[in-house]
């Protein structure tokens, strides 16, 4: 199948947002080369969604983030018949961080994908194509932090104040990629997280090290849901999509990864062990 893609604008006037969300879904009209910004992807803009029923996917970015840096993991996941839904959090992203590392950040994000799930129900298209016992959540960094939510998790501030956040019954399964899980170092914060999960983590990763994601090991109850994967000499960045070489440098640090890493290689292996775990949870 082809990579269809469009984006769709939401808002909800309870929280005071808005944002994109870029959705990219089996199609079977031609795709041809597109640039988005600096990338490019191979996709067919605006085309008619293929017939089937298929597994949603929704994509939650790290802090600052953009939702167009897991490019390799959303054109394979279509490849294999999933849509994948991917927002820019509204005040978290890389051109607008004004809720970055505030308590209302903690609370939105989760409701964004909230928010995301339910216009694709709603959609004319995707509602009759989505299957809607196969959604699940893929999250890195501080989009772990927002899969957790999702899931159960009850987070709490630095300053030990409880975020009200509340779950999703819809989503079935995670996939967490160097979560930020220190917000769940309370000892119950985790004890409702009963959905099967992919845990992957990063050998050399300064900004979510071993003490903070091994809190999702730790304090799920039922251990056994748990898959953990370890990638040798990866760093926090090392699953982002490859940059354009005219991009990479020392001084950005997106796309710097440990010394002789190969993030080329990685992004051969890494979407297919997503699929392929997501095929075998549901």
């Amino acid at each position: 199948m082809n990579v269809g893609t469009r984006t769709i604008h939401l808002s909800d006037r309870a929280i005071n947002t808005q944002f994109p969300v870029l959705i990219h879904y089996p199609t079977d009209a031609e795709s041809k080369p597109t640039r988005f910004g600096p990338f490019t992807m191979d996709v067919a803009v605006d085309a008619a969604v293929a017939r089937g029923l298929f597994p949603l996917v929704v994509l939650s970015h790290g802090g600052g983030g953009s939702n167009m840096v897991y490019r390799t993991i959303a054109s394979h996941l279509v490849s294999e018949g999933f849509i994948i839904a991917l927002p820019k959090h509204d005040g978290d992203n890389k051109d607008d961080g004004r809720l970055t590392n505030t308590v209302e950040n903690l609370l939105n994000r989760p409701v964004h994908i909230t928010l995301t799930i339910n216009a694709l129900l709603r959609d004319t298209e995707f509602g009759k194509v989505i299957d809607l016992d196969r959604i699940a959540m893929i999250g890195h960094s501080m989009g772990g932090y927002t899969a957790l939510a999702l899931a159960g998790g009850q987070p709490w501030t630095r300053s030990g104040r409880q975020v009200g956040v509340r779950p999703d019954p819809r989503i079935k399964a995670l996939v967490l990629m160097a979560p930020a899980a220190a917000w769940y170092g309370a000892p119950a914060a985790l004890d409702e997280v009963k959905l099967p999960i992919l845990l992957l983590v990063a050998e050399h990763d300064h900004i979510t090290p071993a003490p903070v994601t091994d809190l999702v090991r730790e304090r799920v109850p039922n251990r056994d849901l748990v898959e953990y994967q370890l990638i040798k000499n990866a760093g926090h960045f090392s699953f982002l999509s490859p940059w354009p070489e005219e991009m990479r440098s020392p001084t950005f640090l997106p796309s710097v990864d440990p010394e002789k890493f190969d993030r080329e290689a990685f992004h051969e292996d890494l979407p297919e062990m997503i699929s392929d775990y997501l095929e075998r949870t549901f």
